[in-house]
């Protein structure tokens, strides 16, 4: 816990002179584009060599795409201290000054600090967006707005949800769910977003960490269109509380993103949303074995285009699987 704290002092002191991201809007650039890394599984352990791939893969994308917000979509740390891996993972988006959120895992609380703890941990590091919903399901529960170009207004949406761990039910096994809760807290918090923008719904995504059980439908429909890798079935709860659904029907959310899964990194349109993998991040840890290794997601909306285009970054530059969603060959 010691070292942990002097490393968060430490680039507490690196960042002295920024304003902090706290204070800041995220909106879109003055080239109307805005760009977000998902890191997803980094598993992270303390002082464990295995951890460094994940750090230096996290390192190289951020110094070639140069985002504008970088996304944790889970299963951040895997080992105690739990404080201490959860710094070293955050540590390249903060030590690059790169404004950050967190949404928690299966994984996360298994350490020796529960999810309040962990959210309490990082809430103060400069560039952490996290935030959360007092009274609701999880920990991790907020929305992200970003501005137009010229600060005027809300221009896109990100929706980050807490997905999160295992199934507490009798008689059901497998993976947690978003709770009713939280689905109708996206609903509200969602039309007062469109009855702002006149009625028209922001272009909006999502992230959380749990595939819905739709990610499993889609593949098994032969229309479906799918591009990447998809090396296991989803691992997507036994419960449906209505998330996707509730999405249609707000007509907001474009694009969902979910870690969970290390060996699919695909995407697949369904029902006019676009359902969609990050890359697996982490290191030797854990099972990932991924043709051309560990990486990222990235994701840029273009402001005024229902529009998003994504693509995976890899070791040494390497990037495959580019998409524009939608177009006139993914719908």
């Amino acid at each position: 816990m010691k070292t942990a704290r002097l490393l968060k002092s430490i680039l507490l002191l690196m960042c002295i002179g920024m304003l902090p991201m706290q204070a800041q809007q995220l909106k879109f650039g003055a080239d109307k584009k805005f760009k977000i890394v998902q890191f997803t599984d980094v598993h992270w352990i303390a002082d464990s060599l295995a951890s460094e791939e994940a750090g230096e893969r996290m390192n190289e994308v951020l110094d070639a795409e140069k985002p504008d917000l970088v996304v944790y979509t889970g299963d951040v740390i895997f080992g105690r201290p739990a404080d201490k891996g959860m710094q070293r993972a955050l540590e390249p988006a903060i030590k690059r000054g790169i404004p950050f959120a967190v949404t928690f895992g299966n994984h996360d609380d298994e350490q020796d600090m529960n999810r309040r703890q962990l959210y309490e941990f990082i809430k103060d590091m400069p560039g952490n967006l996290t935030s959360t919903v007092e009274g609701l399901s999880g920990v991790t529960n907020f929305i992200l707005p970003v501005k137009a170009s010229d600060g005027s207004q809300d221009a896109a949406l990100l929706y980050v949800f807490d997905s999160h761990s295992y199934a507490t039910l009798k008689g059901i096994k497998g993976y947690g769910w978003i709770k009713h809760d939280q689905v109708q807290w996206y609903i509200d918090e969602s039309k007062k977003f469109t009855e702002a923008n006149g009625g028209t719904p922001l272009t909006a995504l999502s992230f959380f960490h749990i595939p819905l059980p739709e990610f499993h439908e889609a593949v098994q429909n032969e229309g479906s269109f799918l591009i990447g890798t998809r090396k296991e079935k989803a691992c997507a709860p036994e419960i449906n509380t209505g998330l996707f659904a509730a999405m249609k029907e707000a007509g907001d959310v474009l694009g969902v993103f979910v870690g969970h899964d290390h060996v699919n990194d695909y995407a697949v349109s369904w029902k006019g949303i676009m359902l969609c993998y990050g890359r697996f991040t982490g290191g030797k840890t854990v099972y990932h074995d991924m043709p051309g290794g560990n990486g990222a997601r990235i994701i840029e909306l273009t402001e005024g285009v229902r529009q998003f285009r994504s693509w995976i970054r890899l070791k040494d530059g390497q990037v495959i699987n580019e998409f524009t969603y939608p177009s006139e060959w993914i719908k």
